[in-house]
């Protein structure tokens, strides 16, 4: 029997032509998918599609977009060998991390994909992200288990997995890129599938969309002045904050910044800590301006992404009410997001 694959538009650029009266760019019926990319016809794939009401750019979605992708994906589970979100570009990698965390007991590929240019547009780079998608979410084992069995982002010949990505060019076709975890698969001419471990999640699937927003972002910058966020800095209103600190994991010694930081994390608070590097990972106490993050608490994020950091304490913080469940769940790597040494 031919594989099933279901292609779920979320909205961006990928779904998009140009209307040949106005120029402007609207997002076309993917039921006509075929007229667009008659390529598809010539894979021994039966496609079928499902598209959101009505379509989000990708700056505007949220936890509640987040949620519907998943609930599509858990709905249609036990129907289809693999699924395709069509995405904007732009929080596609926060939106991938999410689902992670969203869809424990995942055995089938979820493949996220996008294109910097139009379908439409003659040299668009979409037609290749979804063929190649497709061909990625159809893939199966000898024995027939899928051979991706998580979240992943397809874009320009490269598949990563899904919590491990960023976006990193706003013009490139290589628009992303997984700087502490190496691809889950190359496109050549053949797809070189190159698992340095097979990531397996054990258990029937399971959906988990409560995820609690209370998140906030804090990037330390030289001059940085802590009087500025200390509203941010409030249990009441701010549950958890990822703090986006230099190399590996230091921060200016400053006596307001460490007040704040040490009330809040007595009051309740969570504060995780990420290096605001491209690559490396946090190392507290290994420098003598984040020993004190060290004594008092903070959790050291080690090589989590900014996107990967935030959706993780989401999920969390929806699903636990313990502040030590929680700081312990930190620890751990849970769907693959973070290296334990």
């Amino acid at each position: 029997m031919k594989p099933k694959v279901l292609i779920i538009y979320t909205g961006g650029t990928i779904g998009m032509i140009q209307d040949s009266e106005t120029g402007v760019l609207k997002a076309f019926d993917f039921k006509h998918l075929s007229n667009q990319i008659p390529e598809l016809s010539r894979l021994n794939i039966d496609l079928s599609s499902e598209s959101f009401e009505k379509p989000v750019d990708s700056s505007e979605m949220n936890p509640k977009h987040w949620a519907m992708i998943a609930q599509i994906i858990f709905n249609n589970y036990a129907n289809y060998d693999g699924f395709v979100v069509l995405h904007g570009s732009d929080t596609m990698a926060y939106s991938a991390s999410a689902l992670s965390f969203m869809l424990q007991g995942l055995q089938k590929p979820v493949i996220f994909t996008g294109s910097q240019l139009p379908i439409g547009t003659i040299r668009t780079d979409g037609k290749e992200n979804l063929i190649t998608s497709i061909e990625i979410a159809a893939a199966k084992n000898s024995d027939g288990t899928s051979i991706i069995q998580e979240i992943g982002i397809y874009f320009e010949y490269s598949l990563y997995r899904g919590n491990r990505t960023s976006k990193i060019s706003s013009s490139a076709f290589e628009a992303f890129a997984s700087p502490n975890y190496s691809e889950l698969a190359v496109a050549g001419v053949l797809i070189n599938y190159q698992l340095k471990e097979k990531y397996l999640q054990i258990g029937n699937l399971e959906l988990f969309t409560n995820f609690d927003n209370r998140v906030a972002l804090l990037k330390i910058f030289p001059g940085f002045s802590a009087k500025i966020y200390q509203s941010l800095f409030n249990i009441e209103k701010v549950k958890a904050i990822v703090i986006e600190s230099f190399g590996a994991g230091n921060v200016p010694s400053d006596d307001f910044f460490k007040t704040y930081v040490k009330d809040y994390l007595n009051s309740g608070g969570i504060i995780l800590n990420i290096t605001q590097c491209n690559t490396g990972k946090v190392d507290q106490g290994k420098y003598e301006t984040s020993s004190f993050f060290d004594k008092i608490g903070v959790v050291g994020g080690n090589d989590l992404t900014t996107e990967a950091a935030l959706t993780k304490l989401m999920y969390l913080l929806g699903k636990y009410t313990s502040k030590i469940e929680i700081t312990a769940k930190l620890k751990e790597s849970i769907c693959g997001e973070m290296s334990l040494n």
